[in-house]
């Protein structure tokens, strides 16, 4: 069988398959790319026939990829966002960056850490725009158009493109109405009897490893309450409903007001680690690189 050729697909059609699965609606792709429904409709059956498969089921209500169509385009998705970076970058230098950098990372890091960096970095680099898509999920770069992801913790897949920024504590605390009403704790094997607010998004949320000098001892918290985001956990813990776990960076400033106490601070939590992770490929516009490294050296000044 011959292989086809690049000359042989009119590769103007590309990105109108593109648009058209991401909306479903040939009226919508139609709008979305400023045309009429009938070129929408010639370019995907040109398409369908040079490949001699068909890309999408018709009906009358409803436009779904099929199988062969699903697999093309997680293939060719990555491919023309790595070539809109490419030549967003041919245009912009490190030194006149521009465009819009859209960057993940969990909800307390960004209102602690991502957002006065972000403001020191924009008195450098007015021209470049910011997206911020804060969660304490993990998002998948490539489908929602992220540039660049910031994750604190462990990362799960060794084979994932990072780097390490540094490490953060974490520290047990709890509210004053919280001790005032059940005691302080003088000691881990004391914790089991206390409530905790249990964080849903860590492997192991209930069990917690304390050490001081050389002990170590494993405890096995008791929750009533649990949470799927930083925010969440953080305002229960306030709000006196239990002891709980957060990032040093997030407790240390709730203390210093007097909303948080830090509870056993002679004994340490494992700490974390914080990562800039990076889509799939090797290509790594100037707005990623030239802000990592600022956000590198941000990170240096502060204290977790």
């Amino acid at each position: 069988m011959k292989l086809m050729q690049l000359s042989d697909i009119d590769l103007n059609a590309v990105p109108v398959f593109l648009v058209l699965a991401q909306e479903r609606s040939f009226t919508a792709a139609a709008e979305r790319m400023g045309c009429t429904k009938t070129k929408v409709s010639l370019q995907i059956k040109a398409l369908e026939s040079r490949l001699g498969i068909a890309l999408f089921r018709r009906t009358t209500r409803l436009v779904s990829l099929t199988q062969a169509g699903e697999q093309l385009y997680q293939h060719v998705l990555p491919l023309m966002q790595q070539l809109a970076q490419q030549l967003t970058e041919v245009q912009s230098s490190e030194h006149n960056l521009s465009g819009t950098l859209v960057i993940s990372a969990p909800e307390d890091y960004t209102q602690q850490i991502l957002v006065p960096a972000i403001q020191a970095f924009r008195q450098q680099h007015p021209a470049l725009a910011f997206e911020l898509k804060s969660s304490d999920q993990i998002k998948d770069l490539v489908k929602e158009g992220i540039d660049l992801s910031i994750r604190a913790g462990w990362l799960k897949d060794s084979s994932q493109k990072a780097i390490s920024l540094g490490h953060f504590e974490q520290w047990l605390v709890a509210s004053p109405a919280y001790l005032q009403q059940h005691g302080v704790p003088q000691h881990p094997s004391e914790l089991p009897q206390h409530h905790f607010i249990c964080f849903t998004l860590l492997a192991s949320a209930l069990h917690w490893s304390f050490s001081q000098q050389q002990e170590l001892l494993q405890i096995q918290m008791r929750s009533q309450i649990k949470a799927g985001s930083t925010a969440s956990v953080t305002a229960l813990i306030k709000a006196g409903a239990g002891l709980g776990v957060i990032t040093g960076y997030s407790a240390r400033h709730l203390i210093q007001q007097g909303e948080l106490v830090r509870v056993l601070p002679q004994w340490q939590l494992p700490k974390g680690g914080i990562y800039a992770v990076y889509p799939p490929g090797h290509f790594r516009p100037a707005k990623v690189r030239v802000f990592v490294e600022f956000l590198k050296d941000w990170l240096l000044q502060m204290t977790f």
